[in-house]
């Protein structure tokens, strides 16, 4: 559109300047001695020279001034009396004639000029006693009447050149118009087909020249987008198909025993005490990984629909944690386990809802321990820097590849840093995520092979 604006805005003041030039050429003539000036110069000199003019005894005349005038401009001049008849002159034209009629001198004030001659002829009259003077000044330029005085040469000249210039001017505009247009049309073809490739995706990069290149620009990165967003839906859904193969597969695992051994319990008639409390034990193991598993597609759910019902509450969050890795110690399954408490103060008051928080921190230490060695140990530490809890969990595990840290907190994905059979949702980061933005805070990975994983979780204290 700017261009266009431009190209239109050029040409009208080119014309514009081309009309300037054309009246300033023809309003204008240039003296004898070299100036310019208005092409009106003649009429009004002549009216002026009526000063010049002296009458003696012997006859009328011309002051001295007026004579040096009249040699400067290279004017000839001639003074008739009533009936036309010569009575003084200076630097009178060849042309000129002795004597004029009435009819002559009336051409004369009419066409500006004596007849076969290029010189401009200006007739002025006076009077002095009673009696009736007439002067005619011969110039040596060209300057006709119409309307206005004009540049006579200049006039004659431009009638033969001003419709050439302008049907040109027209024809120039015309074709430059057009070829603008093909090309624009052009143009914005290229566009449309580059839109329905990006939609086909099939659209290869263009390097954008011109006017559009901003444009081609914009489509370049949306083409690039669109392929991020293809590949990783495309790497979405092929994780969520893994992930529902491997869950189909982890739900019935646990259901097999509890179903084998419910049978037992049935048909059997010879089971003991101590087998039966040990087929319940089975049963009720395998029954809570069960839930489990449900429990965390339940709040995946909601965390992503933002169902999550939250009870907020103030308490002391290094409390809070220390009781949570107690728990965790004692249980039968992690008492061999190492964890290592930190904290900047014994009381740091935060309002959080304690459920959320106990899946969220239980999911962040329990994955140290199942990707890592049996001698894995984890460790926490609370402080508070410029206003901001921040707390990290950390490990001296094997660590993940910058490939994984990009895709640990997505959805489904299971680490591959393990040797043991990779259990689990692949949910419990990415719950830990959602629960911890829930509370108004980030949470962030730095890992490599070899030294370990640190979450990183800050929350701000208003």
């Amino acid at each position: 559109m700017f261009h266009m604006y431009l190209i239109f805005f050029l040409s009208l003041l080119g014309t514009l300047l081309a009309a300037a030039a054309l009246i300033c050429w023809l309003i204008t003539l240039r003296k004898p001695d070299g100036t310019f000036v208005r092409s009106d110069w003649p009429v009004k000199f002549s009216d002026s020279f009526q000063e010049q003019i002296i009458f003696k005894e012997d006859g009328p005349g011309v002051k001295q001034n007026g004579l040096e005038l009249l040699r400067e401009n290279e004017i000839g001049i001639q003074i008739l009396d009533s009936t036309g008849f010569e009575l003084f002159h200076y630097q009178k034209p060849s042309q000129a004639e002795q004597s004029y009629s009435a009819a002559s001198l009336l051409s004369i004030s009419k066409t500006g000029r004596l007849k076969s001659s290029s010189l401009t002829a200006v007739i002025k009259t006076l009077s002095l006693k009673d009696r009736e003077y007439s002067y005619i000044l011969f110039f040596p330029v060209k300057v006709s009447k119409v309307t206005m005085y004009l540049n006579g040469e200049h006039f004659t000249a431009g009638k033969a050149v001003i419709l050439p210039v302008t049907a040109i001017l027209f024809l120039v505009l015309s074709i430059s118009g057009m070829l603008y247009g093909f090309r624009t049309a052009e143009a914005v073809k290229q566009l449309t087909d580059s839109i329905r490739e990006i939609a086909a995706r099939s659209y290869l990069p263009v390097q954008g020249k011109g006017t559009f290149f901003e444009i081609y620009d914009s489509l370049n990165q949306m083409d690039q987008e669109i392929r991020e967003s293809d590949r990783l839906q495309a790497e979405t859904d092929r994780m969520r198909e893994e992930w529902i193969a491997n869950i189909t597969h982890d739900l019935k695992t646990p259901l097999s025993p509890i179903k084998g051994y419910a049978e037992l319990l049935l048909d059997s008639g010879s089971i003991n005490q101590e087998q039966c409390r040990q087929y319940a034990d089975i049963i009720l193991k395998n029954s809570a990984y069960m839930e489990t598993l449900i429990n965390d597609l339940k709040l995946t759910y909601q965390l992503t629909n933002n169902m999550v019902p939250m009870d907020p509450r103030e308490e002391n969050i290094v409390r809070f944690l220390k009781e949570l890795v107690i728990d965790l110690l004692n249980s039968p399954e992690y008492e061999q386990r190492t964890i290592r408490f930190e904290a900047a103060a014994e009381t740091i008051p935060y309002s959080f809802d304690r459920t959320l928080f106990t899946r969220a921190f239980q999911n962040l230490i329990l994955n140290a321990f199942a990707h890592g060695t049996s001698d894995t140990e984890a460790a926490i530490s609370v402080s508070v820097p410029d206003s901001t809890l921040q707390i990290t969990v950390s490990d001296n595990g094997k660590g993940m590849t910058a490939a994984e840290t990009k895709q640990i907190f997505r959805r489904y994905y299971r680490g591959t840093s393990t040797d043991q059979k990779r259990e689990g949702t692949g949910l419990g980061l990415a719950i830990a995520k959602d629960i911890v933005e829930l509370h108004g805070g980030r949470i962030s990975v730095s890992s490599s092979p070899g030294t370990g994983t640190v979450f990183t979780i800050a929350f701000p204290l208003h």
